[in-house]
């Protein structure tokens, strides 16, 4: 059985009172890229840190190569963990260069090896033409790229990256969270991400933690968090979509206003109902890409918005019923706000949940 690189189990974080990491648990295998996503304050950033070793924790493990880093009455100082760390402000030297910073941590090494290992590290991060420059000297992604490289130096058996991009717009930054996560697998690096930023995950990382309250709400690829949300604050967060009421006609089946879906019924529309599968009242999960634009559809929606987005348009369609569906739709199907399109449903995935109680 293989050893996780990184296993976190049960911990629990608190500042005084305040809990904000609660029965937090994961696994990342060798050479994998984890992400925990959420919004500010979900204590994301808290569980990256306890993982470090800046912060202890009150309940629960950390292990790193199967072995015990943080416990309840133990903890590995930070410089002892093998552990990199790339902030989200830099932390770059202001007087030293893009050479001298990268070779920070590299004291042990003698000059040749030191000066090899930078040299090496400034091909990696397309910087090779860069050494002798400051940090005051370069731009925003071309700072991230060397501070990158600082914490791949030493050749940490894990990398942390706190927000790493939040501080460059957002061109830069779809570019360079591919760079990134290119360099990451080539250089075999097992590393965990912290972001609030959705597009960033998905482009980065293999596996992704959404987090909500301290907790860990579903592990999981960014596909399957997106068709396969484990519950309703999943399914809310990760993406688009709206809910339309549907009713359960058997274990394969939902019918809703525009129709009968055919796919598994999740469980979790089962919660509290002795026979889910015979009239069971549900939300039904309608993403944007499951509505389709079709002329021949005898079905029929009103545009009340569009979102223009390039090589598509988003619009926000009311239905007979007063319901309102989000749809995905190719930019040279450009329609008027107030004009009604045909539309049919196309899920491959039915997700649903039990109706929120009022």
């Amino acid at each position: 059985m293989t050893i996780p690189l990184l296993q976190l189990k049960n911990i629990r974080h608190a500042y005084g009172e305040q809990v904000v990491v609660h029965d937090l648990s994961l696994l990342l295998e060798k050479g994998g890229i984890g992400c925990l996503l959420g919004l500010s304050g979900c204590g994301k950033t808290t569980a990256l840190r306890c993982i470090a070793g800046f912060e202890p924790i009150s309940d629960g493990e950390i292990l790193i190569n199967g072995i015990c880093v943080s416990s309840t009455d133990f903890c590995v100082p930070a410089e002892k963990r093998r552990v990199g760390m790339v902030f989200q402000d830099y932390a770059l030297f202001p007087h030293l260069n893009v050479t001298a910073n990268i070779g920070f941590g590299l004291h042990r090494l003698n000059r040749s090896e030191r000066e090899k290992r930078v040299e090496e590290l400034l091909q990696v991060v397309h910087l090779a033409d860069s050494g002798h420059k400051y940090p005051h000297e370069l731009s925003g992604g071309q700072q991230q790229r060397v501070a990158l490289a600082r914490a791949l130096a030493p050749r940490p058996e894990l990398l942390l990256l706190d927000e790493p991009f939040s501080n460059l717009d957002v061109s830069l930054r779809e570019q360079l969270s591919m760079e990134v996560r290119g360099i990451l697998k080539d250089q075999g690096i097992t590393s965990i991400l912290v972001t609030h930023d959705q597009t960033e995950a998905f482009a980065i990382a293999d596996v992704i933690g959404v987090m909500h309250e301290g907790k860990i709400q579903q592990w999981d690829t960014a596909f399957n968090l997106y068709h396969c949300p484990a519950n309703r604050f999943v399914a809310d967060f990760i993406g688009q979509g709206v809910f339309l009421p549907g009713k359960v006609i058997n274990s394969q089946q939902v019918e809703i206003e525009l129709g009968i879906l055919n796919g598994r019924i999740p469980r979790q529309c089962h919660k509290g109902c002795d026979q889910c599968d015979q009239g069971c009242i549900v939300d039904v999960l309608l993403r944007p890409d499951d509505i389709v634009h079709d002329d021949a559809s005898p079905l029929f929606a009103t545009i009340l918005h569009k979102a223009f987005r390039g090589a598509e348009i988003l619009y926000t369609l009311c239905l007979a019923s007063g319901a309102q569906v989000l749809a995905l739709v190719p930019s040279h199907h450009n329609h008027l706000i107030g004009e009604k399109i045909g539309i049919k449903v196309e899920a491959d995935h039915v997700v649903a949940f039990a109706p929120l109680k009022e």
